[in-house]
């Protein structure tokens, strides 16, 4: 399906978990010289205005991100985050919001690379404006990543993060994540692989941690983040969680003191609670 556009929800609840995530598992990654890659299945748009265009449409990023933009008592991990994203926005306004992509290019050291798949033609060709004259370093493809993930894996480094995040507008979507992550698995059994999921009420949806979970992984880490109670007519998202196979020991920490955090100033009524577990070491 082709209907998607990322910019709609630009800067939600659902981004700041997700990126909180990516920007420590990217950090993790950058403390050993050795090169790693950045794989994004779902790649999107790169960047997206949060004061014109899609974005206003729902402004959901004002029950997200503008809600810790001013704050000075951010936990560390998150304060990190926040510093990335203010970086963007120089002149101190909330105008711009980066997308995984972005958030990634920020992050990577000269030796790494970047593997980025789209298939909105629309998301995936302002895509390769924002990301165009990066040489080598980039390389972008208006695809299906859950096709293209194969052909990459194992990565030459042997060290890498791939980040899954398709819309799950199509049902299918739940399965295809499954399917990806058993042959990635396979392939490349040491990779750090990122899977964001929507919470629904949707069968599928509640079904997709559990199902996660009994990978034939060792180390994982499952955390969520919802921010109301399901809705009583059955319909919306009410949050979102990450599920990380082969985590940094120090994520569990790292999200031990933002989620707290994240359900206090995020949470929208008595409903907003958040998980956190994770097996292995």
């Amino acid at each position: 399906m082709l209907s998607y556009r990322h910019a709609f929800h630009a800067g939600n609840h659902a981004d700041v978990l997700k990126h909180i995530v990516e920007v420590q598992l990217l950090r993790y990654l950058a403390q050993k010289d050795k090169p790693f890659w950045y794989i994004d299945t779902h790649a999107g748009a790169g960047c997206y205005s949060l004061d014109s265009g899609y974005a206003t449409q729902n402004a959901e990023y004002e029950r997200g991100i503008a809600l810790l933009w001013g704050r000075a008592d951010l936990p560390a991990p998150l304060a990190e985050y926040m510093a990335l994203v203010k970086r963007l926005n120089p002149d101190g306004q909330m105008k711009l919001y980066p997308g995984s992509p972005l958030i990634a290019l920020e992050l990577l050291r000269e030796q790494d690379r970047m593997r980025l798949f789209e298939l909105h033609p629309s998301d995936s060709e302002i895509l390769q404006e924002n990301f165009a004259g990066r040489g080598a370093q980039v390389l972008m493809q208006t695809a299906d990543g859950f096709g293209a993930l194969k052909a990459l894996l194992p990565p030459p480094p042997r060290r890498a993060l791939v980040l899954i995040d398709p819309p799950y507008e199509d049902k299918q979507d739940y399965q295809r994540v499954l399917s990806a992550l058993r042959e990635g698995l396979k392939r490349f059994a040491s990779g750090v692989y990122a899977v964001w999921y929507p919470q629904l009420q949707r069968t599928e949806a509640r079904q997709l941690p559990e199902q996660l979970k009994r990978l034939p992984v060792k180390n994982w880490l499952h955390v969520a983040l919802s921010v109301q109670a399901p809705g009583e007519d059955g319909f919306g998202m009410y949050g979102s969680g990450m599920f990380i196979v082969n985590p940094p020991w120090v994520l569990h920490g790292a999200l031990q003191q933002v989620m707290p955090y994240l359900v206090k100033h995020l949470g929208q009524d008595e409903g907003a609670i958040y998980t956190l577990e994770h097996q292995g070491s």
